[in-house]
């Protein structure tokens, strides 16, 4: 396998084209992202404890179904199946976030358009990124106290998202600022610009990664996503992973999901 390192600039509530880990749906060429999850109503209300936890999203909604049906889903446990040739990450991140939210699911960092990743020829943009503590993928059995999303989509609603891990270490200066920002009240965007360099920090400055097929991970569970995990974890302080886990006031991580046999590619 080749060693994937890449430099160029690398967790649904508005969609600017467009939540651990879409909202009210899809259009046929414009998909509005919340977390990975559609806005809901009330009476669609779900979370992470209690009645709506995860293991009744399927129950929840009709639109819920693939949380208990689909075979796909995503969280997972990453061990790899097959060692191929991946090719170098082809981002193209360069635009300042615009604003930062907590949508009660998670703390959310709205961009402003023009990110791009570039899969199979395929241009997804940047939306947005979230985070979710403790982790919601494993690589190896192994877990971490926080994980970020990002979440891409393509202009007809395809959608690819980037994991990030983070293990306890070093504090991260791209969550500083976002933690400055707390508390935030729900629902209510506060300005944040987050510069391209900004951006870069919060990634591993290695892009070696795992690849494999699977979920929103959280309601309506949507299948068809394209996962980029990276193997090389970031680091973030203790008090950063406790801010954020405060400010989300909960554990919002859903379970493991079986992986049935799907591919996961390093």
């Amino acid at each position: 396998m080749r060693k994937v390192i890449g430099y160029s600039a690398i967790a649904i509530s508005t969609l600017f084209l467009m939540s651990g880990c879409v909202k009210e749906g899809y259009k046929k060429h414009e998909v509005k992202v919340e977390e990975h999850s559609v806005k809901h109503e009330a009476h669609k209300h779900w979370g992470y404890s209690g009645d709506v936890a995860p293991a009744n999203w399927g129950k929840l909604d009709e639109k819920f179904k693939m949380c208990a049906e689909g075979k796909t889903q995503m969280p997972i446990d990453i061990k790899p199946t097959k060692d191929i040739d991946l090719p170098k990450l082809d981002l193209k991140y360069g635009v300042n976030s615009k604003s930062v939210v907590n949508n009660g699911h998670t703390v959310q960092v709205n961009m402003n358009s023009g990110d791009t990743l570039t899969i199979d020829g395929r241009i997804y943009e940047l939306k947005q990124f979230h985070f979710h503590t403790p982790s919601e993928n494993h690589i190896k059995g192994k877990s971490f106290p926080l994980e970020a999303h990002f979440v891409h989509a393509t202009k007809d609603g395809k959608l690819a998202v980037i994991a990030i891990l983070f293990k306890e270490g070093a504090m991260n200066p791209t969550l500083a600022k976002i933690i400055k920002a707390f508390p935030l009240q729900k629902d209510k965007p506060v300005k944040l610009e987050l510069s391209k360099e900004y951006i870069d920090v919060l990634m591993p400055p290695k892009h070696d990664y795992y690849k494999t097929m699977g979920s929103l991970t959280t309601p309506p569970c949507s299948e068809g996503v394209t996962w980029i995990i990276f193997k090389n974890p970031q680091t973030a302080s203790k008090a950063q992973i406790e801010a954020i886990h405060k400010e989300i006031n909960q554990n919002n991580n859903r379970p493991i999901q079986p992986t049935n046999g799907r591919e996961i590619y390093e």
